[in-house]
């Protein structure tokens, strides 16, 4: 279902994959003490209570909180962490149930038990923070507790994706007794129950990690302490790499930091530190797309919006601006998942500036048409403004459009779109869970994540509440395959491309090939330093 193919590149002159394979230097032994691993990131927390984020904030969640499910070894869909066991107990996809493991603890020793479990849960609705994770639990009517071990969630109709949900780093499991039933926790601590516990936070600066003696789930820890570095950018980062001050890099890698990465000579600092270095190239199931706004005078004529995806160049995008470290995507579900197609270059083909013509002379159009297209200048990385400008071109170029280019940070960005203010603009999709579900619900109906309705009957009535049915999400591709031909033939999203996830670490750091679960979230547990030759 999810492709967890992964290379590993040496980053030196000669060598490479024969001498890492050849010497097994990526097997490791077990926990480590001494020095903590240091990983950097660009993306720093924007809470520090699961009830109000949903956003990278999970990054950090996944590794001092624990959930009812995760994905332990690899695994591609939801196995128990703090449960024992869960599953649907009904048919219909209604009534799921799980039992907790025994003697569950967070890190100050307090006893984790069902009505934690339910107390957590019941807490998000409660709060509904408006950047919080409330709107995954919609299909859920009621937590019921049995005992002090058995979570009963009873739903308000067939939701085979709850599992999933579930083990998202949003639904993490509280102490009771720290975190307010109706608020926000607002100080700079965490009690959580995962494989380690915030020792210390600096917000935006660093997280320190510690070993959690109370945790009880399926992460075998391979090292003692991790410290997580936050970056204002990748350059940044990347120096404090080079120069021995972090280990690894995950999160925020600009494309033009990893080209000049995959062709490092290491070579050794002043100090003694080599600079030696790794990069881990991974399949992505992060998505960047275009959305028209169909209150817009141009915007929302289809043929407008249909003449658009055949001009643009995806192939132009993703090696032009992004340098190959981006795939040029054909739908709203990337590759990799079950449901995936190929839909906008079944429809489309490749750029054809005369069929453009013809779809604009069909609908009457036939002098240039005026589109805004917005982006913004600090959520997805600072090839953006390129990658627009790029866009502008090939619109410009058609003879068919005339662009005009406008941009805004993300926190003014996202409001302008929330009152649909923009006829086009771009958004980033880092996927909740990887299931095709989840890139096809949460773009249409009335109520969606773009603040845009999209009205589609067929999809939001017929064709997502037939997939979520289905246990076996196998089952569900038919409906997921429709959708997007829906989708296509609406042009009302237009994806451009599909990431990929990259880790560069010091040569004598393993561990970070198994490091990424599904969501492409970083398990911190799994890195750990190289045993001497």
């Amino acid at each position: 279902m999810f492709n967890q193919n992964r290379s590993l590149r040496r980053l030196a002159a000669v060598g490479s994959l024969s001498l890492v394979a050849g010497c097994g230097v990526l097997s490791g032994s077990g926990p480590e003490s001494g020095r903590p691993i240091v990983v950097g990131t660009t993306s720093a927390p924007s809470s520090l209570d699961p009830a109000g984020s949903w956003d990278g904030s999970w990054e950090l969640f996944r590794n001092v909180y624990q959930t009812l499910l995760a994905y332990p070894d690899g695994a591609t869909t939801p196995r128990p962490d703090a449960s024992r066991s869960c599953g649907f107990t009904d048919s219909g996809n209604r009534t799921y149930r799980c039992v907790l493991r025994s003697g569950l603890k967070f890190a100050d020793g307090d006893p984790l038990d069902a009505q934690a479990v339910k107390y957590s849960i019941d807490r998000i609705r409660a709060i509904d923070a408006p950047s919080g994770p409330a709107g995954l639990l919609g299909s859920l009517d009621e937590v019921r507790v049995l005992g002090d071990h058995e979570v009963v969630f009873d739903l308000n109709k067939a939701d085979a994706t709850f599992p999933f949900v579930l083990a998202t780093p949003a639904m993490s499991i509280v102490d009771p007794h720290d975190y307010p039933a109706r608020s926000l926790r607002e100080d700079q601590s965490v009690n959580g129950s995962g494989p380690y516990k915030l020792a210390r936070y600096e917000d935006g600066k660093k997280a320190e990690l510690v070993r959690n003696d109370h945790y009880k789930g399926f992460a075998h820890r391979h090292n003692d302490a991790v410290t997580i570095r936050y970056f204002p950018d990748s350059a940044t980062m990347v120096d404090a790499l080079r120069s021995g001050a972090i280990d690894v890099t995950y999160r925020g890698l600009a494309a033009s930091d990893i080209v000049a990465l995959q062709s490092y000579h290491p070579s050794h600092s002043s100090s003694g530190h080599s600079s030696d270095l790794q990069l881990i190239d991974g399949a992505g199931i992060d998505i960047n797309y275009l959305v028209f706004n169909p209150r817009d005078r141009w915007a929302g004529i289809p043929a407008v919006r249909k003449a658009a995806a055949q001009v643009v160049d995806r192939p132009a995008l993703a090696f032009k601006v992004y340098e190959g470290t981006v795939d040029p995507l054909y739908s709203m579900v990337p590759a990799g998942l079950a449901g995936h197609t190929a839909g906008y270059f079944d429809a489309y083909g490749g750029p054809n500036i005369s069929r453009a013509r013809r779809i604009l002379a069909a609908a009457g159009i036939t002098r240039r048409v005026p589109l805004t297209l917005w982006y913004t200048t600090d959520r997805y990385g600072s090839e953006t403004a390129q990658e627009f400008r790029e866009l502008k071109r090939q619109l410009d170029g058609s003879g068919l459009f005339t662009i005009t280019l406008k941009s805004r940070p993300w926190k003014t960005y996202v409001v302008g779109y929330q009152k649909g203010e923009y006829p086009v603009f771009g958004r980033g999709w880092f996927p909740d869970f990887p299931d095709a579900d989840n890139f096809i619900a949460p773009f249409v109906g009335d109520h969606n994540t773009l603040s845009t309705p999209y009205r589609s009957p067929v999809i939001t009535g017929g064709l997502l509440p037939d997939s979520r049915s289905r246990s076996d999400r196998g089952e569900a591709v038919e409906d997921f395959e429709q959708a997007q031909r829906i989708l296509v033939h609406d042009a009302r999203l237009i994806p451009l491309w599909q990431g990929r996830q990259y880790i560069a670490a010091s040569d004598d750091i393993s561990g970070g090939e198994q490091a990424l679960d599904p969501s492409t979230i970083m398990m911190m547990w799994e890195l750990h330093r190289k045993a001497s030759w």
